[in-house]
């Protein structure tokens, strides 16, 4: 039974769909939830029920009749593993089917994290979690990937990413090669939207109708949902959005084929890097000069670092930096109008600072205001956003309609 679709078809799914976002509800919050007779809901949950997709947990506050049952996702029924590939990390969770996380592990992306060691390493990381915590192969109902782009999600298949230290990391057929691994089903995807679904389903206080992702580090990656649902364009756009001109004769991008001006040449971590250099050869005092030795050398965590000791400079580059990335955020709400902005990735949780500053901007541009009020956050996931929603894309894959 592990591993099959809950239920025999549509009005199944989009039941156990509801129970999933509510965490526990019962059959009258149900009832007024789903167009739905009382006769079909119950014969629904039931068949739930027996299945083992969910169980009864105990009773809900009276409205003046019988305390009713509540029902929740059976975690136990079955397993999933997440998995994330960025350009300065892997990570792998093991969760049960309510994602609570049980396990993880974890590792860099350096020159030697080839496609054929990251492969090797991953399945013997995931067979020790699974070992550690007693649990077969067969009680797993998926791996999701969601991995830095541009790919082709619908073929397992990673095309042509940047900046990896390792080789080969072109046209790496990954679902196909763990699948076979491991003998269980893979799916992938691109980080931004695996961290989308990630922070959806990890928000039971309200299902926001229009929901967009932005992640700051060593790129610009966006994702957004409508309805629920990931929103796809005819290609992986997960990078598109630090493409975006904000300066037609600005800064080059960092490679030949990127737009003059865009966006990530002014915020990304790369950008940050090279402004701190330009500045210390200028001759400006900063405490990055004694933690890096060198302009050239100076790298992300330095200017973290500074950054928490107040140092003058690094405030000044962050502050130019979260500007600019506000100005992107205002042009995404002038063209998108999302209901609510999560916000994640290293830029945004480095310090306060950065979040607090690009969010100023962005609401100060967005075209309608104070009309349209839209909500802005940090992730709830933090840095397991991306490997997370990887754990939860292998549900979706099962429960989707």
């Amino acid at each position: 039974m592990v591993g099959q679709s809950p239920g025999p078809g549509s009005k199944a799914k989009s039941i156990f769909r509801l129970i999933r976002k509510q965490k526990k509800v019962s059959k009258q919050d149900l009832l007024d939830q789903c167009e739905m007779p009382v006769s079909t809901l119950t014969r629904v949950l039931e068949e739930l029920t027996t299945q083992g997709w969910i169980r009864e947990t105990g009773l809900g506050e009276s409205t003046g009749g019988r305390r009713p049952i509540l029902y929740e996702v059976n975690p136990d029924y079955g397993y999933v593993l997440g998995m994330e590939i960025s350009r300065l990390n892997a990570k792998l969770v093991l969760c049960d089917l309510q994602t609570n996380k049980l396990a993880e592990r974890g590792w860099p992306m350096t020159a030697e994290a080839t496609p054929q060691y990251v492969l090797q390493r991953a399945v013997r990381e995931i067979e020790s979690m699974l070992a550690e915590r007693q649990i077969s192969l067969a009680a797993v109902l998926g791996l999701g990937i969601g991995a830095v782009g541009p790919l082709d999600r619908q073929r397992g298949i990673i095309l042509h990413p940047r900046y990896f230290q390792a080789p080969g990391w072109e046209n790496v057929d990954i679902s196909r090669q763990l699948s076979e691994g491991l003998g269980i089903q893979v799916f992938l995807d691109n980080g931004a939207n695996t961290a989308i679904r990630g922070e959806y389903w990890a928000d039971p206080a309200r299902e926001f109708k229009h929901l967009l992702y932005v992640h700051g580090g060593m790129g610009l990656r966006s994702a957004m949902m409508s309805d629920g649902k990931v929103v796809y364009g005819a290609v992986d756009m997960e990078g598109a959005v630090g493409q975006m001109i904000i300066q037609t004769d600005g800064r080059p991008h960092r490679e030949s084929e990127g737009n003059y001006g865009s966006l990530e040449s002014y915020t990304a971590i790369y950008a940050l890097e090279q402004e701190a250099a330009s500045k210390l050869k200028q001759g400006r005092d900063s405490l990055l000069r004694a933690l890096a030795g060198s302009p050239e050398k100076v790298t992300f965590a330095h200017l973290v670092q500074a950054l928490h000791k107040q140092d003058a400079l690094t405030i000044e580059i962050f502050t130019q930096a979260a500007t600019y990335f506000g100005i992107g955020l205002a042009n995404l709400l002038n063209i998108l109008h999302p209901e609510k902005v999560i916000l994640g990735g290293p830029l945004i949780t480095a310090h306060d600072l950065f979040f607090q500053i690009s969010t100023r901007v962005a609401v100060q541009k967005a075209y309608y205001y104070p009309e349209y009020q839209v909500m802005f956050s940090r992730g709830r996931l933090g840095e397991d956003a991306i490997a997370s929603g990887a754990a939860v894309m292998a549900i979706d894959s099962l429960t989707e309609e």
